[in-house]
């Protein structure tokens, strides 16, 4: 998979970025300006650009400008909210534009919306010995196929993006089912079970007493 390129010149927002999108099959390269970014983006290819506004010497818009037509959606991150600021980084392509500070969880969301809207999701990552292709929906285990019920499979898939994270059993719920939320907890245990049964989770599914369930870090 093409890298995702983080123009970001503050190193601990940069980190963050790379942190939150590397363990779920995005590489990153990442650089401080505007100046940098327009070197590497005439010498290589890039499935995204995450942009920063205020940068040190030409600004974000101003690399927007550079890149012209250029087939490389960008997203904007920054702290700069007014509607205007908005307005002029849509209205210059962008495909999104997502305000500082921002929960690592929606990044996520949003980059992955990106990827499968443009064609671009990556063919997948391992998680405990599990292999997932998030663009065609699959599950392997130990090169066999595992079949996932849709549920299971956004379950999975939402244990995944927040591994090491207790995740409350009400939040499980309400992102899983929605209006469609059981009456009873008890549902969601019985997906649990069947998760850790499939996919061979047993030890690394756990349970978060008076909380919920954790998918542990990956080792």
């Amino acid at each position: 998979m093409e890298p995702v390129l983080i123009v970001e010149d503050e190193p601990a927002i940069a980190d963050l970025i790379e942190m939150t999108l590397s363990p779920h099959g995005y590489p990153c390269r990442k650089v401080q300006s505007a100046e940098e970014a327009a070197d590497l983006l005439d010498e290589n290819r890039f499935s995204l650009v995450l942009l920063d506004v205020m940068l040190p010497g030409a600004d974000g818009f101003a690399l927007m400008d550079y890149m012209g037509e250029t087939e490389t959606p960008v997203i904007f991150v920054t702290a700069r909210t007014d509607v205007a600021d908005r307005v002029r980084g849509l209205r210059a392509g962008a495909y999104d534009y997502i305000s500082k500070p921002f929960a690592p969880e929606e990044l996520l969301a949003r980059v992955d919306g990106l990827m499968r809207h443009t064609g671009r999701l990556g063919p997948g990552l391992s998680v405990w010995g599990v292999e997932i292709d998030r663009a065609r929906r699959t599950v392997t285990r130990n090169g066999e196929p595992v079949r996932l019920t849709p549920r299971e499979f956004n379950l999975m898939m939402m244990l995944v993006r927040n591994r090491g994270i207790a995740l409350y059993r009400d939040v499980l719920l309400g992102e899983i089912w929605g209006d469609e939320c059981p009456e009873s907890t008890r549902t969601l245990d019985i997906h649990i079970s069947r998760l850790r049964r499939k996919l061979g989770w047993k030890h690394c599914l756990v349970s978060v007493p008076g909380i919920g369930y954790r998918l542990e870090g990956i080792p």
